[in-house]
């Protein structure tokens, strides 16, 4: 199974970040299945990869930490793809949806973490 994770530290409300994240998996044409005011779960549209390579986005979003002005979120991204290759789907969505994020006009970024 292919695993991939990164860590944010945005300035931004914790009430605000759930919606715009919300808005912004869907307009990477990401699927929102479920989510609560501290969780996201989404996965890619059926059709264009084969279904041992789609790939599941999961947001946590750390309440415990989260500030007037700044919130943390961890982003989990995996599917059932042996990593057996350095390029492989999931890393190519992971290192995709890292740059959108990073390059979202929604919030300002103060730290990031990725693994």
């Amino acid at each position: 199974m292919a695993r991939y994770t990164c860590s944010y530290i945005v300035s931004l409300p914790i009430d605000h970040l759930q919606p715009l994240l919300i808005q912004l998996l869907q307009e990477c044409n990401l699927d929102v299945q479920y989510y609560t005011p501290d969780y996201i779960m989404a996965r890619e549209i059926p059709g264009n990869v084969p279904f041992s390579k789609f790939v599941t986005i999961e947001v946590l979003i750390d309440k415990s930490t989260a500030t007037e002005t700044e919130t943390k979120m961890n982003l989990v991204f995996k599917n059932e793809e042996l990593p057996l290759q350095v390029e492989n789907h999931c890393r190519r969505v992971f290192e995709f949806m890292k740059q959108v994020i990073e390059d979202s006009r929604y919030w300002h970024l103060v730290e990031t973490f990725a693994s």
